[in-house]
């Protein structure tokens, strides 16, 4: 590949990711009133992490069985109030656990 086309894609990429970032603080200068917008708008970036990641969290072990198990365990201290970290480790150590135990 030469050179000057690598650049091209590169630039191309980079004006692209930019304007999609620069046209709503260009469009909307004002603060948004409606009430059903701004609560879209909270919720989108949730709403696209959980759209990426859920898919991961049961193929990631290779055993479906497992994964859902870490999950259960996950929502459990989760929903208990848990900090992430305390949610995040004993998912994994009970999805390893599950994993063990199935073999």
């Amino acid at each position: 590949m030469k050179l000057s086309r690598l650049l091209i894609y590169i630039a191309v990429t980079a004006v692209s990711t930019y304007l999609i970032r620069v046209i709503p603080l260009i469009a909307i200068q004002k603060k948004i009133e409606n009430r059903f917008f701004r609560s879209f708008l909270y919720y989108v970036p949730y709403a696209v992490l959980a759209a990426m990641i859920m898919p991961a969290v049961f193929y990631a072990t290779g055993n479906w069985i497992a994964s859902t198990i870490g999950f259960a365990i996950a929502m459990i201290f989760a929903y208990n109030e848990k900090n992430i970290v305390t949610v995040a480790c004993a998912s994994c150590i009970g999805a390893f656990i599950a994993l063990v135990v199935l073999g």
